[in-house]
């Protein structure tokens, strides 16, 4: 194996098929193809999404190799998501890759896609450092950790019913703001009030880090049933997105600094698919000015990526032992979800 890695992955956890070309850690080309469709439904229908990615693959694998101006006969790695999602949506991806590793005669890493949002904040050129505070956010996961190596994580807190971009989702609909509803809410609460009104923030017994976001969701539901909130009214649900908003962002600040003051570290990085809301950036980053270095990635990374996936099979194939990947990996099962006690 060449010191130089060029690097061929898959992503196909959800509704996204994205394919990225590598270059030991640099990004080459990330395609992402995005399943629109999903919105008439309200929700990803999974069987949908599995025949998509089926009839898409190919062709964005190819479109991934010419604008990386790369020939496949130049991969000597590849690596997709394994685990958690979609359980017939990985497997297109996952077996694709597996199968194309197999006729190249290369190794194949795979990748769990929670520690792929992790180590998005290495595809810029400014990094952190060990150890550092992550906090992960997207629509099925608000996960804290303390990272302490490539691959050495200690679980800090999770939640323990809806995610943060599930609540977003779960109250757009209830505001009558269509699907996804993180964008939506985002884009309302820059017109709107965050003092409008204070939705409670949830205080878990027994509980530092972990996340609660079903009380706040229906907290909303209550308070536009008790005072007739007629949803029609622009003005009012800019309000309510506003102070929804701030509630749960709040919470989730404060968990970071707490765990940052308890482990004394002061680089944080925050990913994931809600990263990339307006308001958690303008926190986030208002703690630079209290000599944290806070690691956001770009928008394009912060969602579903296979670029985040490249970048993870990167370092996970210098980390470990080459002959893992040649021979045990190629049976590698897709799990549905993350298993916290394997993480």
């Amino acid at each position: 194996m060449s010191n130089i890695l060029n690097i061929l992955a898959f992503e196909s956890s959800c509704d996204e098929t994205s394919v990225a070309v590598l270059k030991n850690d640099r990004v080459l080309s990330n395609i992402i193809l995005s399943q629109e469709f999903h919105k008439k439904h309200g929700g990803v229908v999974p069987e949908i999404a599995s025949r998509e990615h089926l009839k898409k693959i190919t062709g964005l694998t190819r479109t991934a190799l010419m604008r990386a101006d790369t020939g496949i006969e130049e991969i000597n790695l590849i690596a997709a998501t394994s685990e958690p999602g979609l359980i017939g949506a990985i497997l297109i991806g996952l077996n694709f890759a597996k199968s194309l590793a197999a006729s190249l005669a290369i190794p194949f890493v795979p990748v769990n896609h929670i520690q792929a949002h992790v180590y998005s904040a290495f595809i810029k050129d400014e990094k952190p450092s060990f150890p550092f505070i992550s906090l992960i956010i997207s629509g099925g996961h608000t996960i804290l950790l303390l990272v302490k190596d490539f691959f050495n994580h200690q679980i800090l807190g999770t939640t323990v019913d809806d995610a943060a971009g599930e609540a977003f989702d779960k109250v757009a609909k209830m505001l009558g703001l269509g699907y996804p509803g993180g964008p939506e809410i985002d884009r309302r609460a820059s017109s709107g009030n965050i003092n409008f009104h204070k939705f409670p923030e949830a205080v878990i017994k027994d509980s530092k880090y972990d996340f609660s976001f079903s009380g706040i969701k229906t907290s909303v539901l209550y308070f536009i049933r008790k005072n007739n909130i007629d949803v029609k009214n622009e003005l009012i649900v800019n309000d309510i997105c506003a102070s929804f908003q701030h509630a749960v962002v709040n919470t989730l600040l404060k968990k970071v600094i707490r765990a940052s003051e308890e482990f004394g570290v002061k680089d944080i990085c925050i990913s994931g698919g809600v990263s990339a809301n307006s308001y958690v950036k303008k926190l986030f980053s208002g703690l630079r000015d209290k000599n944290y270095r806070i690691f956001i990635p770009d928008a394009v990374y912060s969602t579903d990526n296979a670029a985040m996936i490249g970048i993870t099979g990167y370092h996970k194939y210098r980390s470990l032992p080459e002959e893992q990947f040649i021979s045990k990996s190629l049976s590698v099962k897709a799990k549905p979800r993350l298993d916290y006690e394997n993480f």
